[in-house]
């Protein structure tokens, strides 16, 4: 048998593979029981500085993780959301570990749906999404956006954490460069498609993105993660407010 590949509870290479070879939704189901225990889940690192910005621009009542995989953005929400917290992704066997692993302060939901067409109207004061972005072609996050706007009440609030972009020719960059060069001759020669891309969310395409479908929008300096040798934050925070 192979050995996990991150972690003695983590998936195997070929568990990976299969995983890579399935459609995004088959993909994640088979993913999900071992998922927190890759690098794939957004660390707490990154997550305490989040929920510290987030409880400064509260108090929210309803909260909505997009794409909300096993619950890490959730978890964030239940903290800083006084009435109830709903996740909604693709995947059933995600929202099934969601389902089991946040417990939490205050109720939660968990809703299968595509986020290119969230099945709510305007009833939330947050959302929130983490690690979901490279899932989505460019000319598709328009329409995300769009829908997130429709969630969200007048006011609501649009948060996500955006990391400083990989310099050119550092290892990161290179490894990027790499993985998406993988996928794209995947994704040419095998179908289903699995999308997921690492480059090309850029804080300005977002940015006016963004702003098309109604938000304004501003970033804080997520200090907590740390600064750049230049002194630029390695990792900013998106927030987009729904304009009346």
């Amino acid at each position: 048998m192979l050995s996990p590949v991150f972690t003695p509870q983590g998936p195997t290479l070929r568990e990976l593979a299969v995983q890579a070879l399935s459609s995004v939704e088959h993909g994640y189901d088979l993913l999900a029981p071992k998922f927190d225990h890759t690098p794939f889940r957004t660390p707490d690192a990154v997550l305490a500085p989040v929920t510290d910005l987030l409880r400064r621009l509260g108090p929210f009542d309803a909260g909505l993780d997009v794409c909300c995989g096993t619950g890490a953005g959730a978890g964030v929400l239940q903290e800083v959301c006084r009435e109830q917290v709903t996740g909604v992704d693709i995947s059933t066997g995600m929202l099934d570990v969601a389902r089991r692993r946040t417990p939490g302060p205050v109720p939660a939901h968990w809703v299968r749906g595509d986020a290119l067409a969230l099945p709510f109207g305007p009833v939330f004061d947050l959302a929130v999404s983490f690690g979901a972005f490279g899932h989505f072609l460019p000319a598709q996050r328009p329409a995300l956006f769009a829908q997130v706007h429709g969630a969200l009440r007048p006011g609501g609030r649009f948060a996500f954490p955006l990391p400083a972009p990989a310099r050119p020719g550092s290892y990161v960059h290179l490894a990027m460069l790499g993985f998406d060069a993988v996928m794209r001759v995947r994704n040419a020669l095998w179908r289903p498609p699995f999308v997921m891309y690492y480059r090309g969310f850029t804080l300005a395409d977002v940015t006016a993105e963004l702003s098309a479908a109604g938000f304004a929008v501003e970033t804080y300096a997520l200090d907590g993660l740390g600064r750049r040798d230049d002194g630029t934050p390695r990792c900013r925070m998106v927030v987009a407010t729904r304009l009346p």
